[in-house]
């Protein structure tokens, strides 16, 4: 007896390993349309707007010209394949760079949507 159940609790625990969760929250919203503002300079690269999940919500990403981590590096945009949501990341010839949102607050990396602080930089 105590081998069929051992057995019984083993195959239930094989069982459970292979189950998956995940949390569904459907399609972002449609992107907002706004109008692009001049770029900043050479070596600038526009990342169009976009809807990211966080904590079981959208938020969105304002639009922003920022350069690429890596000579020749190219953004790829995030989408939703209507089931699944891929964050955007860069790629190119020195591979995938992945986006961290932080660098929306690195003033030396990125150029922002508040743009008061760097008038000198147009």
């Amino acid at each position: 007896m105590k081998n069929v159940l051992a057995t019984l609790l083993l195959a239930g625990g094989v069982a459970w390993g292979a189950v998956n969760f995940g949390i569904t929250i459907g399609p972002p919203p449609p992107p907002r349309v706004l109008a692009v503002p001049r770029s900043p300079g050479p070596g600038y690269t526009w990342v169009n707007g976009y809807w990211y999940p966080v904590n079981g919500r959208y938020v969105w990403h304002e639009g922003y010209w920022t350069r690429p981590p890596y000579e020749g590096g190219y953004w790829v945009a995030p989408r939703y394949d209507g089931r699944s949501f891929y964050n955007g990341y860069w790629d190119g010839p020195r591979g995938r760079y992945e986006h961290d949102h932080r660098w929306d607050r690195d003033h030396d990396r990125d150029w922002h949507r508040d743009r008061d602080h760097d008038h000198d930089r147009r």
